[in-house]
């Protein structure tokens, strides 16, 4: 396994996971609507345009295949962390997560992020150490739970 920056070549890889990931896990609590939205916001050219405007992105590939894929925005927010049904419960989110945060904080961060969390992926960002701030909020027809992580106590 290689976690590595996103290359122009892993995009649409990427954005097909996350819309076969975002179906089966997130949408389906969504409207109709938030659905639609979120799956056009979040396509490869949206993709393109989050890594123009400055989001990092991390992929992990496996075999040549993508596996996983994250993003953060502004050093500060964890704005999309997806990994394959078959990578799951393997450690590889805590993997990419690792990767982003220390790119993140050695490229100025603070150390404090946020996220917004699907119900599916509540217990992941449990683990990885955020809480929420939060009840559950629901954004352009589209449900999530705020949460933050603080900088461990020798980080500061």
């Amino acid at each position: 396994m290689q976690i590595r920056p996103i290359e122009e070549s892993d995009v649409e890889q990427a954005g097909r996971l996350l819309r076969e990931l975002s179906t089966e896990f997130i949408l389906h609590e969504s409207t109709t609507e938030g659905a639609a939205t979120f799956l056009r916001e979040n396509d490869e050219a949206a993709i393109r345009r989050y890594i123009d405007i400055g989001h990092v992105y991390h992929v992990a590939e496996i075999d040549g295949e993508i596996a996983g894929f994250i993003a953060v925005r502004d050093r500060s927010h964890l704005f999309h962390m997806f990994v394959g049904v078959k990578w799951q419960g393997q450690g590889l989110a805590r993997k990419l997560w690792n990767m982003a945060r220390g790119s993140a904080i050695a490229d100025g961060g603070s150390g404090v992020f946020t996220v917004n969390s699907s119900n599916y992926a509540l217990p992941v960002y449990e683990a990885l150490g955020f809480v929420r701030t939060a009840p559950m909020q629901c954004l352009k027809g589209l449900y999530f739970n705020p949460m933050k992580l603080e900088p461990d106590e020798r980080e500061r």
